[in-house]
């Protein structure tokens, strides 16, 4: 079965823009009655929920599966180390870059003066776990447990370790080898499929957020939602380019080309692991990241790394400051980068991991987390584009690392997207 992607990409945007629309409309002419039944919790519910679901089915299998082939691929265990210390790294910079621009850009604009404090704001934060549990939470005791509960850390943490089994086992290993690599072949046959539904999912998806929530919550809070907007777009097609001309030297505009379906998948789910799976098709077969890094890269990124939401987190803080009359110190402002970087790998794997990351960053400076309240309304308008955001930052670290150690295909990166094999 094959597809032309150029086309895939084309029927995805006229989902999304359909969603936009018919939403908007449902939303202004009153998402309420038998138009609210069949509709928004009716037919696109399900449907929405249908196409969800089949995307986050193959998360668990594609991530170990092709993270077991891509680790028993590297024959020196050291490699391991070495990949997972420049990515790491990578991510806990590009967080601190995208936090700093956010401030940055909060303290100039100050979007919470002047803002008309309502006095039953009220928002209750789940509690971050220690830094103890985090690290102990990240060794599973019992693989198919984690696997069942979609524990991604504990997944690619048990994942390695087979790989790297596979190699120290000599024949048998690879045999088994052999044997999961026609697994992953499986496997992404199957993503192709579940891609060919895509434009029907994502509009189902966005007719019915924008039908309950409509753009009238955007209105109370337009400096703060442009404010975010504009910082996340500035890092998503300015800075991450940047860092990939500079550091591999490859073409930015070849790359924002090449990841359009992923921004399209992301923007609509607005779940990095729900769009994993287009993440690592694409990291493979379009990016020409060799499986032994995308493996390793893609399915990490998508679990800790999070600058979407620490640019969030950095223009949230600067408003509700100005909200409540508060002045942030230089101090204040430097552990606001120090804690959010810090933040996203540490609340890693964590439900409601944006908001508790908020709450920690809030706590940290001595602001109220009852202020988080003030931007609940807009959050889902955002996260769909701080999504966005994150799975491109996962892309653009994978082609650095994987420039770096000589596993990237250039032919493929350049590569048009309806050449043959492509």
């Amino acid at each position: 079965m094959s597809f032309d992607r150029n086309k895939l990409t084309l029927h995805i945007v006229v989902g999304m823009v359909a969603g936009l629309i018919v939403g908007g409309v449902l939303n202004l002419i009153g998402n309420e009655g038998w138009i609210a039944v069949v509709f928004t919790d009716g037919i696109f519910h399900v449907v929405g929920q249908a196409f969800l679901r089949s995307l986050q089915l193959l998360v668990v299998p594609l991530v170990f599966v092709s993270l077991v082939c891509g680790s028993a691929a590297l024959d020196d265990v050291r490699k391991v180390g070495r990949i997972g210390l420049k990515t790491v790294g990578l991510y806990m910079i590009t967080t601190a870059i995208a936090v700093s621009f956010a401030l940055g850009a909060a303290l100039v604009v100050q979007p919470g003066s002047g803002f008309d404090l309502p006095t039953d704001v009220e928002f209750r934060a789940s509690e971050a776990p220690p830094l103890t549990a985090i690290i102990i939470d990240l060794f599973p005791s019992n693989p198919i447990q984690a696997m069942a509960s979609g524990n991604m850390l504990q997944v690619i943490v048990f994942s390695i370790l087979v790989g790297l089994a596979l190699v120290l086992s000599g024949d048998p290993g690879k045999r088994v080898l052999g044997l999961f690599r026609d697994l992953n072949e499986v496997v992404m046959k199957i993503v192709t499929i579940v891609m060919m539904l895509a434009p029907y999912g994502v509009f189902a998806l966005l007719a019915r957020t924008f039908a309950r929530e409509g753009f009238g919550a955007i209105a109370p809070l337009a400096k703060y939602f442009v404010l975010v907007l504009v910082v996340l777009l500035f890092h998503g097609f300015v800075t991450y380019p940047g860092l990939l001309a500079l550091l591999a030297r490859l073409n930015p505009v070849r790359f924002l080309r090449n990841v359009r379906t992923v921004h399209a998948f992301a923007f609509s789910t607005a779940s990095s692991n729900a769009t994993l799976p287009v993440s690592l098709e694409t990291a493979e077969r379009r990016m020409g990241i060799d499986n032994s890094v995308a493996s390793f890269t893609i399915p990490l990124g998508a679990t800790v790394n999070m600058d979407g939401t620490a640019i969030m987190q950095g223009v949230a803080t600067v408003f509700i400051a100005g909200a409540y009359g508060i002045q942030l110190s230089v101090t204040d402002l430097g552990m606001v980068v120090v804690t959010a970087t810090l933040a996203s790998i540490g609340t890693a794997g964590v439900p409601g991991v944006g908001l508790i990351m908020l709450a920690m960053v809030l706590k940290q400076v001595g602001l109220p987390e009852a202020g988080i309240g003030l931007i609940v309304g807009v959050d889902r308008l955002l996260d769909m584009v701080r999504t966005a955001v994150n799975v491109t930052g996962d892309l653009v670290v994978s082609c650095i690392v994987a420039k770096s150690e000589g596993q990237l295909d250039e032919h493929t990166f350049n590569a048009d997207s309806d050449d043959p094999g492509n």
